[in-house]
Formats: structure tokens, C-alpha cells, sequence
């Protein structure tokens, strides 16, 4: 079956190859608003993202698999922390979460363009910071790395030294759990292994 990557993400599409898996990349152009009473439900909210940018691609097909990912980074307080808008901003999200443990929530959907059928399911990681110092912070955003990462920060590149411990899948924390995808594939034919 054809396989599409709704994301431009190039870290989705690295881990979509290291599994195996061929497929093209279409990015999808939604609306990413959601009702503020959805924030609070962080796993509802990154499925709802998630199928919207895999079924707006779906709708431009004749056929073909869809996968959508919608990834968010929730502070310890509660906020959610997506990408940063400036380097001001990737400082102060680095800061709110020194020292502390969050929580990332990815939603993965796949929507089958010929049938219309969906599934969808989230997957969450918590992961601790070390205590890091100001210097440390500004010269990890001077990397550039933080740029485009809900968070601002990146484990699988530099952003690895802010990280003290995760517990769950580290996976999801670069962007797409892979085993809740590959089983999420098996029920529409597709087996990685």
C-alpha cells in the first residue's frame, strides 16, 4: 500500500526509514486551533491534530495510507510549550523546564484515503532535565538547534546533554513512537516486521 508522511518533520522521515518503511512526504496545511477546554486533555488533543493533518492529505488522494503526527511538550505546570517564535522565547521555554520533569504527548493518525477509515492513539514520555545553568541554556539556543522543536529542544542532536532521565519511549520524544505506529500499521496490512 502507498504510504504518505503528512509532516515535513525531516526527523519523522528518518525514523519512518530506519524502521524500513518507503513512502512520499506531502505536508499538510491545517489549522492547528484547537477549543481551549481541549488543551487540557493533552492526548485527546495531539489524536485531534494529528488526524487533521493526515486526513487533509487523505482528502487529495485516490488512494494511499496517510500518517499524521502532532507532537507537544507539557511543563510541569501544566503549559504546553510548542515551537518557539524567537530565541528569547526557546530561553525562556529552556528555563521553565531546568531542572524539572515534563511530559511529551505525541498523537500519530492514519487515515486510509480510499475508504476513509481512521485510527488514531497517542503515546507520553516524561522526561527530566538537569539543572542547568543560564550560560549553558543560552549556548545550547545559540546552536540553532531549539529553532523548530516543540520546546525548544531536540534530544536526538545537542539537546541529548539537557537531559538527565526519560521514562517511556524515546521515540516519542524525537517526534513519532514507533512501535504504537507499527501497530497502529498492522491493522490496515502494513507489517514492519
Amino acid at each position: 500500500m502507498r504510504l504518505i508522511l503528512a509532516s515535513a518533520s525531516p526527523r519523522r522521515e528518518q525514523l519512518l526509514r530506519q524502521i524500513g518503511l518507503t513512502f512520499e512526504v506531502i505536508p499538510s496545511q491545517v489549522d492547528e486551533t484547537v477549543p481551549a477546554e481541549m488543551t487540557q486533555n493533552h492526548g485527546a488533543l495531539v489524536q485531534e491534530l494529528a488526524l487533521r493533518k493526515a486526513a487533509a492529505v487523505a482528502r487529495h488522494l485516490s488512494g494511499g495510507l496517510v500518517i499524521g503526527a502532532d507532537t507537544i511538550v507539557v511543563s510541569k505546570n501544566g503549559d504546553i510549550l510548542g515551537k518557539p517564535v524567537s530565541r528569547g522565547k526557546a530561553v525562556e521555554m529552556l528555563t521553565c523546564l531546568n531542572g524539572q520533569s515534563h511530559h511529551v504527548f505525541t498523537g500519530i493518525a492514519l487515515a486510509d484515503a480510499l475508504s476513509g477509515r481512521c485510527r488514531q492513539a497517542f503515546q507520553e514520555t516524561e522526561v527530566s532535565f538537569r539543572q542547568l545553568s543560564l550560560a549553558e541554556i543560552e549556548a545550547y539556543v545559540n546552536t540553532g538547534e531549539p529553532v523548530d522543536k516543540a520546546g525548544a529542544y531536540g534530544i536526538q542532536g545537542m539537546g541529548a546533554l539537557l537531559v538527565e532521565k526519560i521514562n517511556g519511549c524515546y521515540f516519542n520524544v524525537v517526534g513519532l513512537p514507533l512501535t504504537k505506529l507499527a501497530v497502529l500499521l498492522r491493522e490496515f496490512g502494513i507489517r514492519v516486521l
